[in-house]
């Protein structure tokens, strides 16, 4: 992980600074407190520092890496995250997108749907869900006939989660997403929602982590010269 927008989105200490004077001082306290209490310390999987993939909500439910990325890493298993629905306030989003775009977006030809009374059922027929992951996200769709992976349409079509839903109306679909990212790791607002029913920083990431093992980065270093 870098300290770039690559990995995170965050401010710069002089935003931070003025916390002091704008208000935020407690929030900052806490930052401060947080990253005191975990100096030093790193996660690791039989011995090797892991990769601590996150992300922002879940759906319900974490994914398994091989599920989204196509490889297994064996501490980035699907577990349940309830917290993510309560807490997150933008945990369900529905956006509306022509038929024309969506099928340009994905590199299809929009095929023609006569004007007759059919016309919805024809419309509805050129989406359908597949098949889902372990974490209750699209795994594969059909999108007039062409299969595609759950990662391919919300990436080609800027959705904010795999879990998604179509509605077609006319000549528009209705796109209801659940989450926000892609799964894989620790939920920010599942982490937030245990912290708040009073889990400790070890039993979250153990949580979101399967089978890690805690370490101090010195020890490592010292291991490796």
């Amino acid at each position: 992980m870098t300290d770039t927008v690559a990995h995170q989105a965050y401010l710069p200490r002089h935003a931070l600074k003025k916390w002091q004077t704008d208000g935020e001082a407690d929030k900052l306290a806490r930052i401060q407190k947080a990253v005191h209490a975990t100096t030093g310390t790193i996660m690791t999987y039989q011995g090797k520092p892991i990769t601590a993939s996150f992300f922002s909500a879940s759906n319900g439910y974490t994914e398994n890496s091989e599920e989204y990325w196509n490889y297994k890493i064996p501490y980035l298993r699907s577990v349940p995250s309830p917290w993510d629905i309560k807490l997150d306030p933008d945990y369900k989003e529905t956006v509306t997108m022509s038929l024309s775009s969506v099928f340009s977006k994905l590199g299809l030809a929009q095929p023609s749907i006569p004007a007759v009374a059919g016309q919805a059922a024809g419309t509805r027929s050129l989406f359908k869900i597949v098949s889902s992951t372990t974490g209750h996200r699209v795994k594969e769709a059909k999108i007039g006939g062409t299969t595609f992976s759950g990662r391919e349409i919300r990436e080609k079509l800027g959705l904010r989660s795999s879990q998604f839903r179509f509605d077609p109306e006319g000549n528009q679909v209705k796109i209801t997403t659940y989450g926000y990212g892609h799964g894989v790791g620790m939920s920010q607002w599942g982490a937030n929602g245990m912290a708040k029913e009073g889990y400790t920083v070890n039993q979250i990431l153990e949580h979101y982590y399967t089978g890690i093992q805690f370490a101090q980065a010195s020890h490592l270093l010292n291991k490796a010269k």
